[in-house]
């Protein structure tokens, strides 16, 4: 990299020039420019830009250096007024005293040791001839002339051979074209995106920098704008290169004080704002880098080519970090530069209780608990999050624990967990309470074995009771309690809920159902075995003994609770608020989604839908006052069976999705007992859903659009993403068709008239 910079540098300058210009070639190329002629005309553009700036900032400079001289006066002044304060009495003149004293000491203390008869020689270089003078300054101007022009050729270059790189890259990548591709885009997405970002922060800061120097007073204000602009590229060290400009030419120019200090108010306002407001909106998550490998990185990159490695720093370790993200070998980058965290949340959860840290462990919970709760949020959001943080981030750190009990876990590890466990739940549950409800406990949860087992019982007590369900935890292991323990068991109990971690449960679910069957044959034994991971072996066992329901997670848990009160007679759709349903209806009604004209519209995204998640179905519904209407057919160009055009809305998982307003998963309906009785998904044998809501300009969900599958199906983030960015075209397609319609026929009638 450092003997080869003088190729490396120019190449390096060009490809991040190419991604920052590449969009707009594409764009001219989409408007029907050929290729050539749009590279040229955008080149040029740049050109001119450049060069343009750079006459003006020549002119300006030409300018102000014939004003200089003018200042000269203010300038020695202001320098003697400072010296002279310097020089005056001080309060540290007490301090000053004592140190020349102890320097002059050690002087006569050591005296300077002089050879006889030595004379210091004074060794002066031999002066340039006017030949060699030139030459270096032509060496000077001439060299980044150069470099320029082979930076813009490189560019040209790139550009004209845009696809043939890419595809050389990509098999330089390996065969997988897929990975290559994403590898190749997430590039480009990046830099293009971190690039185009720094020059919208840049020119946010300029602009007004410009604006305000003017109204100060600074000369060549305009020219200062456009240095900062220039200069901020330059990470950490060209923001104060481009303040010390005005700031010295405040202080040459004002005979008083008052615009420097005027001047360097502005530059501190401008880079608290750009620092905390623009360039957090306008970056976000643009690198993916950690704040420590930006940093090593423009240290790294400044040490082998200079001021220009410290612009190209950033770039230049983001590529290195989305290879790493596909490259295998290159995975231990992600961890060392990236700004994910090293550790899942409940990986650092679970280490924060081995290391006897309970208050790091709150600060975890509490942490995710906050990350995607808004400042407004609602109760029922925040017990939502309660709910979340027991099911993805404390069940699975005891998980951990579980599974290492006997192999990793060494006496120390079984007792702080055990210990920081018993005080975390103490301290959480006060630090989320739950209001006290008048009802008795209808629910009863419990350890079967061990002290975790009790622990995660405790939370689902909490979790039930801040939900709005009276819970009950038992605060003892049930195997090793005496048996009159369960008849204390009170009458309001209606579900009995046995938590249990362990690799082999049969023989403790054969004991603890037929204890409790034999004595409270009227309650609903539901059974959480937290470490099985294996669907078949939840219904195997739940078809072998005597229980209503078997989990592995706390939201199958709750939706199991929920369901066995249903059966007591409460409806699983709740009616909406007749004021936001009427409003939602009215939108419905302008959007006219169920004209006839929109039916090959819909079936042409359903069949979209179908193949891009490769799943037997895909759905369109829009929710009325008490039908669903499925405009397109479910099973469009799918099956040999057509599915209901119209459906009851409480027959319906999208009046649920609708009403929600949010996304809903769901992995195994069979498993869901909210939706496993709707009609329509029995005859029709459906396993997966995952849906999205249509929203309209305003975001109110009018509909849902959904891919549903035979089979239990798993959906990542990204495919819900594109779920949703398949929703929202279909939206603002409908909403320009709309318009396009209203327009021909007010041509229409304006003809007829």
């Amino acid at each position: 990299l450092y003997l080869g910079k003088d190729i490396l540098i120019p190449l390096s300058l060009a490809v991040l020039l190419a991604f920052l210009v590449d969009p707009l070639v594409m764009r001219l190329r989409k408007w029907g420019l050929p290729q050539m002629p749009s590279i040229i005309l955008v080149v040029a553009m740049v050109l001119a830009i450049l060069s343009g700036a750079a006459t003006y900032l020549g002119y300006q400079l030409g300018q102000l250096s014939q004003q200089l001289p003018q200042y000269h006066g203010t300038i020695q002044k202001k320098l003697n007024s400072v010296r002279q304060f310097t020089q005056g009495p001080s309060v540290w003149d007490g301090a000053k005293t004592t140190l020349d004293t102890v320097e002059t000491s050690i002087d006569k203390a050591v005296p300077e040791e002089k050879e006889p008869g030595v004379q210091k020689v004074k060794v002066v270089g031999q002066e340039q001839t006017n030949a060699e003078a030139a030459m270096a300054w032509s060496d000077k101007v001439l060299s980044p002339l150069a470099t320029a022009g082979i930076v813009f050729l490189f560019v040209i270059l790139i550009l004209v051979n845009r696809k043939d790189l890419h595809d050389r890259f990509l098999k330089l990548l390996g065969g997988n074209l897929n990975i290559g591709t994403d590898a190749l885009d997430e590039a480009a997405n990046r830099i293009g995106t971190y690039l185009r970002m720094q020059l919208m922060v840049n020119v946010t800061y300029g602009i007004p920098m410009a604006l305000g120097l003017w109204l100060i007073g600074v000369p060549a204000a305009i020219m200062w704008g456009m240095v900062a602009i220039v200069m901020r590229f330059v990470p950490y060290v060209g923001p104060m290169i481009s303040a010390i400009f005005p700031i010295t030419l405040a202080f040459a120019v004002d005979p008083t004080w008052n615009m420097v200090l005027w001047t360097v108010g502005l530059i501190l306002l401008l880079e608290l704002i750009s620092n905390n407001i623009i360039e957090p909106w306008l970056y976000g998550e643009s690198t993916g880098l950690s704040t420590l490998a930006i940093i090593l990185a423009a240290t790294f990159w400044t040490t082998l080519w200079g001021p220009i490695g410290l612009i190209l720093s950033t770039p230049l370790t983001a590529c290195l970090l989305v290879l790493s993200n596909y490259v295998p070998s290159l995975g231990f980058f992600r961890i060392l530069i990236g700004n994910a965290p090293a550790l899942a949340p409940y990986e650092r959860f679970y280490q924060r209780l081995v290391a006897d840290d309970v208050q790091d462990a709150m600060d975890v919970a509490q942490g995710f608990i906050n990350e995607k709760l808004p400042k407004n949020a609602t109760e029922e959001l925040k017990v939502r999050r309660i709910n979340a943080f027991y099911d993805q981030v404390a069940i699975p750190a005891i998980r951990i624990f579980s599974k290492g009990h006997n192999t990793e876990a060494s006496a120390e590890h079984r007792l702080s967990l055990h210990q920081g466990l018993k005080l975390f739940n103490q301290q959480f549950q006060h630090a989320y309470p739950f209001k006290p409800s008048s009802a008795e406990a209808a629910v009863y949860c419990a350890g079967a074995r061990w002290e975790i087992d009790v622990q995660v019982s405790s939370m689902l007590a909490h979790g039930l009771n801040v939900r709005g369900v009276a819970a009950q935890a038992f605060d003892e292991v049930l195997i090793q309690s005496q048996q009159a323990n369960f008849v204390q068991m009170s009458d309001s109990i209606q579900i009995v809920c046995i938590s249990i971690f362990h690799t082999a449960p049969e023989a403790q679910i054969r004991l603890l159902s037929h204890i409790i069957r034999r004595q409270y044959p009227d309650k609903k034994l539901i059974i959480a075995l937290w470490s099985c991971a294996d669907i078949q072996q939840l219904d195997e066992i739940k078809a072998k003994f005597d229980v209503d329901a078997v989990v592995n997670n706390l939201n199958d848990l709750l939706l199991s609770i929920d369901a066995l009160q249903m059966r007591q007679g409460e409806l699983w759709l709740d009616e909406p608020d007749p004021k936001e349903e009427a409003i939602r209806l009215k939108a419905l009604q302008d959007l006219n989604v169920l004209d006839e004209r929109n039916l090959p519209l819909f079936e042409q995204y359903i069949e979209e839908a179908r193949q891009a998640f490769d799943v037997k179905y895909a759905q369109i519904s829009w929710v009325k006052e008490d039908w669903v209407y499925t405009p397109g057919s479910l099973l469009a160009k799918a099956s040999d069976q057509p599915m209901q055009v119209r459906q009851s809305k409480h027959d319906a998982i999208c009046s649920h999705l609708v009403y929600q307003n949010e996304s809903l998963i769901i992995h195994d309906l069979q498993r869901d007992p909210r939706f496993a009785h709707l009609p329509e998904l029995l005859h029709n044998r459906i396993r997966f859903y995952a849906g999205v809501a249509l929203r309209n300009s305003d975001g109110i969900a009018l509909g849902s659009f959904c891919v549903l599958d035979r089979e239990p199906q798993s959906m990542t983030e990204d495919d819900m993403n594109l779920l949703k960015g398949l929703a929202a075209d279909l939206m603002q397609t409908l909403s320009n068709e709309k318009l396009r319609r209203e327009k021909l026929e007010a041509l229409q009638s304006s003809g007829d008239s």
